[in-house]
């Protein structure tokens, strides 16, 4: 596969990112097989346009640590995990994981990444929830990187 045939631009990343909420919202109500839904998804949707690499990591790396994810997340919520919509739920592991796990990613892409999710899939004001919520976390596992802004 050639980088034309996965391109790594912040659009595809961005297109990786939203099919990536879009499947762990159904992994969250489904309980499927992240590789089943991961077949789902590259057989239903148009990937040209998508970082594929990007979209596999991310799919596969929530679910295998969403207990570390979850248990980060849950001191900074205002209410328990269980109570959070199912898209603020994967938008958040989604932030979560990249914060914690993907430091390639700046803190700031990943917070406004989030946010342009809720705004597009969330309720009327969960952007601003999401985006309290991952810059609490960048503070912590971003510490150095948040720092200096």
């Amino acid at each position: 596969m050639s980088d034309s045939d996965n391109p790594s631009t912040p659009a595809a990343r961005r297109k990786a990112r939203r099919f990536v909420m879009q499947a762990m919202y159904q992994w969250q109500l489904t309980g499927h097989d992240v590789a089943d839904i991961e077949l789902q998804f590259r057989r239903d949707n148009d990937m040209r346009k998508v970082d594929r690499e990007y979209f596999h990591a991310l799919l596969h790396g929530i679910p295998a640590r969403v207990d570390v994810i979850d248990e980060a997340l849950q001191p900074l919520l205002d209410r328990k995990l269980e109570e959070l919509s199912q898209v603020e739920k994967a938008i958040l592991r989604l932030g979560a994981y990249e914060l914690m796990d993907r430091i390639d990613v700046p803190y700031r892409v990943v917070i406004n990444e989030g946010i342009e999710l809720a705004k597009m899939f969330g309720a009327d004001d969960s952007f601003k929830y999401v985006n309290g919520v991952l810059d609490k976390l960048a503070r912590t596992a971003r510490a150095a990187e948040t720092a200096s802004r």
